[in-house]
């Protein structure tokens, strides 16, 4: 069984929709600046990967989480050709902070806050009509498992279409927390190069239209535009052959290397997939140490040898956008099987030794037409997704 990705959209640093972070990722265009949103003179941090559209004198505002989840749901809607009045069609949106940044800003600054926006599901009934619509928030893997959620929802026929989408805005107690527990602090995140020394924040959006794969037959073009609702009929991004999840709970923080194995090859497994049958994985590559090491190390046990898939990382350039990261990967992974392009890991150099016999794409985009996409995702607790995506 499979689903067609009918509808994708993005806001993230890089770009205000999927074409346009696509782009800057091939490019290598770096977007991490000074941190903008709290007193940086507080952490020892001072860098991350903030969208910049806060008001010119700089003060923060709220919602700005829900602002770029209903942008990136109304690309994705328009990119389908749907209407937006979805109705009874299901909306998973996963986060791993949800709008807790409009808390703290009620909390210090007085801003006014109703508790119903916290979560996202009032707002996409007020700008969709959205009468189905779920927040889970499940750590840095939240946004794949809202998507195994959605499969699950069209193979059990509950629902024939689904909208999946993840949204993260930078929180002060997260970072703070983050500046306190890392043992040093990067200036930048740099995904399985030596220098690297933890993991920095980024902000965005990401959303996919999902159908079963039975009801559209036809495919993508070039463009990776979104075009006018109800303009054309739904074309097919890409299908989705199976999402894999599991929680082995083994540790609060650290990767355990048994439990993304095993989620890899339950991912592989459920899509009738081998290890040589994949041509991309779109690493999870957090840039902090341990996680680096433990998913280098999984892929080299699962991919061994030199001739394996060609790899890469996002965050390198996004940041870490917490929730939706995974769903932002799988995006871009389309795209990349669609334009043949592989963008690079952003700063890679010199390899950590776990990484040393993995394809890592560095220095440069690459051309390569990938027909298999794996997409990793791996949250704090041992909340772990894994995709497979097929180019349409």
């Amino acid at each position: 069984m499979s689903w067609d990705i009918i509808g994708m959209g993005a806001v993230a640093n890089l770009g205000d929709s999927p074409g346009a972070v696509f782009e800057a990722l091939c490019a290598s265009r770096e977007s991490r600046a000074p941190l903008r949103a709290f007193d940086r003179t507080r952490y020892r941090g001072g860098y991350a990967y903030e969208i910049d559209d806060r008001p010119a004198d700089g003060t923060d505002e709220p919602l700005r989480a829900t602002r770029w989840l209903t942008t990136a749901i109304r690309q994705a809607l328009a990119d389908a050709g749907l209407d937006e009045g979805l109705g009874r069609i299901p909306v998973l949106v996963g986060t791993t902070l949800r709008e807790q940044r409009s808390a703290e800003l009620w909390w210090r600054e007085g801003t006014a806050l109703d508790p119903a926006a916290l979560h996202f599901g009032p707002a996409l009934g007020a700008a969709f009509g959205a009468e189905d619509a779920h927040t889970f928030a499940n750590a840095c893997s939240a946004s794949l498992g809202a998507l195994a959620l959605g499969t699950d929802l069209l193979a059990l026929g509950m629902a024939d279409t689904v909208v999946v989408a993840g949204s993260d805005s930078m929180t002060e107690s997260a970072f703070g927390t983050l500046d306190r527990v890392q043992n040093e602090i990067p200036r930048a995140l740099r995904p399985f190069d030596t220098t690297h020394k933890g993991m920095l924040m980024g902000e965005g959006a990401v959303a996919v239209v999902l159908r079963r794969s039975a009801d559209t037959a036809d495919t993508a073009d070039d463009t990776g535009g979104t075009g006018a609702a109800g303009e054309r009929a739904a074309r097919v991004h890409a299908r989705l052959r199976s999402v894999g999840v599991n929680c082995d709970a083994r540790h609060a923080t650290a990767p355990d290397a048994e439990g993304i194995d095993w989620v890899v090859r339950e991912a592989h497994r459920r899509a009738g997939l081998g290890p040589a049958d994949v041509d991309l994985v779109m690493c999870h590559g957090s840039g902090t140490p341990r996680n680096d090491e433990t998913e280098a190390a999984v892929l080299g046990r699962i991919f061994p040898g030199s001739g394996g898939p060609l790899m890469t990382a996002i965050k390198s350039l996004t940041g870490h956008t917490l929730g939706g990261s995974g769903l932002l990967s799988l995006v871009m992974g389309v795209l990349a099987a669609r334009h043949q392009t592989v963008p690079p890991v952003h700063g890679l150099t010199e390899p950590i030794p776990e990484a040393a016999g993995l394809r890592l794409v560095r220095g440069a985009a690459v051309a390569a037409a990938p027909r298999i996409v794996q997409v990793n995702a791996f949250g704090l607790g041992g909340i772990n997704a894994v995709a497979m995506v097929e180019a349409a």
